[in-house]
């Protein structure tokens, strides 16, 4: 009989790195309050965390963000962004030390109970959470103006709820502080909200990690508009793939193969279909300027087609 990876008091690592043995939130003296906690796990991502960080920690009860090992001053841009804003008594920065593997073949090749894995990162990281329930939240999202209401109602509802949550976001391409590229072509609304119990860890799956949710579930689905992923230009929008080609061949990676083609479209000087060129007026970053004005005021809903051959239209 499998034992779910979820019992227990929690989880040793392979290499004896006792100081960051897992001990699951649930187990902790106190146990978990109402609430929700949005948690980063984040690599070089201080320049768009002046965008991220406010309205995330506006809409949650609490915000982690743990650091693995940036060398760009991730950690103390966080927390200049939530002193900044009045917000530090919501926001907790802890580090994890351990270089861990990439999506893809390197995720596979490493042990699940492994410093290094992205299963064991991950439940690392949520055995932190002292709420009830906590957002899966990456370094590059950022809330539009709805998004952030959004989540600040739903904060509150799911605190003793037993739900998950799909949370759809766009692409923003972004090639300088004025001009972006939003990709309306891709049907993206992945699971971001879950309870905190046994029955909601992290295992390893073939090219990342996994969630594992019970067999019977209320799910719900939130609308398309309130949230952006940053992806600037001139970074290395793929560093935690082991092999980005791969994105062509494995049946899996549907979105990170839209993603790639935009990518190279846009580096290549081209506009894919679905992708809308946006600019922002004088004196307004670009990523302000979708999130609070260009977003909130779109038609609804985005209809478009296949994300492989994808056509935009707005309809009123």
């Amino acid at each position: 009989m499998t034992i779910p990876i979820g019992s227990g008091h929690g989880l040793t690592n392979l290499e004896g790195h006792t100081d960051f043995d897992i001990v699951w939130p649930w187990n902790q003296p106190g146990g978990l309050r109402r609430g929700s906690t949005a948690v980063l796990r984040v690599k070089n991502e201080a320049p768009g965390l002046r965008f991220v960080l406010p309205p995330l920690l506006r809409a949650c009860d609490h915000v982690l963000l743990v650091d693995n090992g940036s060398d760009d001053g991730t950690g103390e841009e966080a927390l200049r962004v939530a002193a900044e804003h009045g917000l530090s008594e919501k926001f907790t920065l802890e580090e994890y030390p351990f270089q861990v593997a990439r999506a893809g073949a390197e995720h596979l090749a490493v042990n699940e109970r492994s410093v290094h894995s992205l299963a064991y990162f991950y439940n690392w990281c949520f055995s932190h959470v002292r709420t009830r329930y906590s957002w899966k939240w990456d370094g590059d999202m950022v809330l539009t103006t709805e998004g952030e209401v959004s989540m600040s109602d739903l904060s509150w509802q799911v605190g003793m709820a037993e739900a998950v949550i799909r949370f759809p976001r766009h692409g923003l391409y972004i090639e300088s502080d004025r001009k972006a590229y939003l990709d309306l072509g891709l049907r993206n609304i992945e699971e971001w909200g879950f309870p905190m119990s046994p029955d909601y860890v992290y295992t390893k799956a073939p090219e990342w990690e996994i969630r594992t949710t019970p067999d019977r579930i209320e799910m719900f689905a939130l609308p398309q508009g309130l949230c952006v992923e940053l992806k600037w230009l001139d970074g290395d929008e793929f560093a935690h793939w082991t092999n980005p080609e791969s994105f062509a061949t494995s049946i899996r990676n549907r979105r990170k193969r839209r993603e790639w083609l935009v990518w190279n479209a846009l580096h290549d000087g081209e506009v894919p279909e679905g992708v809308v060129g946006i600019e922002s007026p004088d004196g307004v970053h670009v990523v302000d300027h979708v999130t609070h004005t260009w977003l909130p005021r779109a038609p609804r809903p985005f209809v478009v087609d296949d994300p492989d051959h994808a056509k935009l239209h707005l309809r009123a």
